[in-house]
């Protein structure tokens, strides 16, 4: 596929990946080049980027900060995958809001990163657990997977359980079917795999094994909140990836404080990884909807300058 093609699937939303071949030009002069790019969905879409630094430094649980461009807001984006012997690492993004749908539009294979800051963060704990449920909802599919493959490699038995709205948004099953020695999809729409959330996913491996001894949960705060509430009369221990707004994502700014058993923490040093028994999700949810209106504004001068575009190129 040209590299065109690839920029009108991924402008019209539809599923496509091009491989960066050697030699090819560079967009930008400087930065950090996007090798890769899949797109999921209309708004969901993965990026591999050159970091061999970063890749040899990853760990699972850890995230990066992005800036597209030198104007660009630092956004935090946990790290879904790296790969030590190609030196990249894997991002997934949905495009919701102004600068994810920036990325979205201008995010292509042989154009580059300007920032990218990391890994940050405290790495996920690889306990010595003998069985373990690795949960991931939406967009937080993509950085459990680094989870499972990890607890794996330590010798555990491993059930992954992924929560999706319907059966043409599921993305790699393989990849969790090579890590997991169960796997249970979870669909809104009953498309594919269990119809319903993934705390039925969870409650169907408990009532097979009697022994979980750990779960590991990714996504929206509702669904983290309900994984927890769902293993809190089991008694298991239940880690979930916080997700608060971040600016400089060093502890200097406070914005990502959270209230973890009842005290103040900063997800970016002190996480993102926490007990979700001891999360305080309304707390975390009334944060997350604290800058609604400049987000809305953001956005709405985005697809202004947008439109201007358009008729200034239609003229």
């Amino acid at each position: 596929m040209s590299s065109s093609d690839t920029h009108k699937s991924a402008a019209a939303g539809l599923p496509g990946q091009e491989e960066a071949t050697p030699g090819a030009e560079t967009a930008a002069a400087t930065g950090f080049p996007i090798v890769a790019r899949t797109d999921f969905s209309r708004t969901t879409f993965l990026l591999e980027v050159e970091h061999p630094q970063m890749a040899r430094a990853a760990r699972p649980g850890q995230f990066v900060i992005v800036m597209l461009d030198d104007h660009g807001e630092r956004i935090p984006l946990t790290i879904a995958d790296f790969d030590r012997e190609k030196g990249t690492i894997t991002l997934v993004i949905q495009a919701v809001g102004k600068s994810s749908r920036e990325m979205q539009s201008r995010c292509q294979v042989g154009g580059a990163l300007f920032g990218l800051v990391g890994p940050m963060g405290i790495p996920s704990e690889v306990s010595d657990a003998k069985k373990v449920i690795c949960v991931g909802g939406g967009l937080g599919v993509a950085p459990i997977f680094p989870q499972a493959r990890a607890f794996k490699e330590a010798g555990a038995h491993v059930i992954g359980v992924v929560g999706f709205r319907s059966a043409n948004l599921v993305f790699w099953e393989e990849k969790f079917r090579s890590v997991c020695d169960e796997f249970i999809i979870c669909t809104d729409d009953g498309s594919a795999g269990i119809k319903g959330l993934v705390t039925q996913g969870i409650e169907q491996a408990i009532a097979e094994h009697g022994d979980i001894d750990e779960v590991v949960a990714i996504g929206p705060p509702i669904m983290m909140r309900a994984c927890a509430e769902a293993t809190r009369p089991h008694k298991i221990k239940t880690m979930v990836s916080l997700n608060p707004i971040m600016v400089d994502g060093t502890g200097m700014c406070g914005g990502c404080r959270v209230r973890v058993g009842g005290k103040v923490k900063f997800a970016c040093v002190d996480g993102p990884d926490f007990d979700g028994h001891e999360v305080d999700f309304d707390d975390l949810m009334a944060r997350l909807q604290r800058y609604r209106p400049q987000e809305a504004e953001a956005m709405e001068q985005w697809l202004e300058n947008c439109r201007r575009l358009q008729v200034e190129e239609v003229r």
